[in-house]
């Protein structure tokens, strides 16, 4: 599966972009993420593990403390991919608004009378 591929399926969840939103503010431990979510404890990690496999945030091991944070170079492969979608509809738009200016002139029936 391509760093695109987990980075899709890791924004899939609706709580894993919460995490995500989350750690946009800052660091912070597992217990902190965990908090707003009714969700147990291994929950919690398995959607940290599956953001972490995408390569969208790090963890490390403080003593007892499990502090993530974002990593933004994980959004290159995601960025890459919008910005391609993003410039095909913008040269597909390009070329209905030149089809369109054409068909507004108005039509030519040669001389007038």
């Amino acid at each position: 599966m391509s760093s695109l591929d987990h980075s899709l399926l890791a924004l899939a969840d609706p709580t894993r972009r919460a995490i995500l939103a989350r750690l946009s503010r800052g660091e912070a431990t597992v217990m902190d993420l965990a908090a707003p979510f009714a969700l147990t404890q291994p929950a919690i990690s398995h959607h940290l593990k599956v953001l972490e496999r995408a390569g969208l945030i790090e963890r490390r091991r403080e003593g007892t403390r499990r502090p993530c944070r974002l990593r933004p170079e994980g959004l290159a492969p995601l960025d890459a991919y919008l910005a391609g979608l993003r410039d095909a509809m913008e040269a597909n738009y390009a070329r209905l608004d030149a089809l369109l200016a054409k068909n507004d002139d108005p039509p030519h029936t040669g001389d007038p009378a």
